[in-house]
């Protein structure tokens, strides 16, 4: 303001002919200077600084697409209809209940789907870690004729659609007398197969940033190989093993067209996976979403501890595990 008035006098002066002293006017220019000086750098700063609000807003708008489904089926779960959509602007129903919840005990077989999903999730998982992490170790370690053949042959099998070898899934697992008597096994075994590529790519990544001067100490001090691989390497490899688990786990649990077609394949359709059991709750004409809702997020929160749980070893294997091939 004291700039501003001062240039004012100093115009008003040069107009009307008034005497100014130079040490005023010296003054009055300084101040318009500096005042021109800040005017500046805040524009620069706004200007420098607009890379970083947009971002800022892109990152709150991913947010509320992220988190908007999460809260549309929560608060779908505590409505006490069984429609989808209302008519009002509310952020939560007008009387919230939990009665989709306690039909969904007690009326629904959550607990079986639960446990089946969990077998045939749990069984895929330990079947793709054990060949992941030794044939991971061999493609690591071990220099022999075909070995960048077979990695680019991994690469290529993991471009192929699983889908696509639907049918002959369907004929093996009839071959192997899998589909009617043990059909949650049969659908493990074909998970565990698509997981193999992914879990040994990803392990042997990690396996490369571990030294062999490592194991090689352990075989000078008497350890056999097998023993330098259990005591030695694998250990250090935990965060690699931990992460790809995680992957082949919720890769598994979240599948549903290979379990809509192997398991539906059985004939009394016993054995149903938690997605088929929330897609069974569909009606020809109308769908309960209540009782769907809150299904769904019975079955969610399992998901969500694991990854609570497991989650320092989910970072650090993905980041190591990803930086060196």
């Amino acid at each position: 303001m004291k700039a501003h008035d001062t240039g004012e006098r100093i115009i008003r002066a040069s107009i009307s002919g008034e005497a100014v002293s130079a040490p005023g006017m010296a003054a009055g220019a300084k101040r318009i200077e500096r005042a021109q000086a800040r005017t500046a750098v805040a524009r620069r700063r706004l200007l420098s600084n607009l890379p970083l609000i947009f971002i800022y807003i892109f990152l709150a708008v991913m947010t509320v697409f992220a988190i908007f489904p999460i809260y549309f089926v929560v608060q779908a779960s505590l409505a006490g209809d069984q429609n989808l959509y209302v008519t009002t602007l509310q952020l939560l129903p007008d009387r919230p209940t939990f009665s989709n919840y306690v039909y969904a005990f007690t009326q629904l077989p959550v607990f079986n789907w639960l446990v089946n999903t969990t077998i045939v999730c749990g069984l895929a998982t330990l079947i793709g870690v054990a060949f992941s992490m030794t044939g991971a170790y061999a493609l690591s370690r071990f220099r022999f004729k075909g070995r960048e053949a077979s990695l680019s042959l991994l690469l290529a099998l993991q471009a192929f659609p699983g889908l696509l070898a639907i049918t002959a899934y369907y004929y093996l697992l009839s071959y192997l007398k899998l589909l009617n008597t043990a059909p949650l096994l049969g659908l493990a075994l074909i998970y565990a197969a698509g997981d193999l590529v992914f879990g040994t790519w990803n392990i042997k990544s990690y396996f490369d940033t571990i030294p062999v001067e490592l194991e090689e100490a352990a075989l000078i001090d008497g350890a056999s190989l097998r023993e330098a691989f259990l005591r030695i390497t694998l250990p250090l490899a935990t965060p690699a093993l931990v992460a790809s688990a995680l992957f082949m786990f919720v890769g598994g649990w979240n599948e549903f067209a290979l379990a809509n077609f192997i398991l539906n394949a059985n004939a009394n359709g016993s054995n149903l996976t938690f997605i088929l059991g929330l897609y069974s709750l569909q009606g020809t004409y109308h769908t309960p979403w209540g009782y769907f809702a809150a299904t769904s997020v019975i079955i969610s929160v399992p998901l969500m501890l694991l990854f609570v749980y497991a989650r320092r070893y989910f970072q650090s294997g993905l980041t190591i595990g990803g930086v060196k091939g």
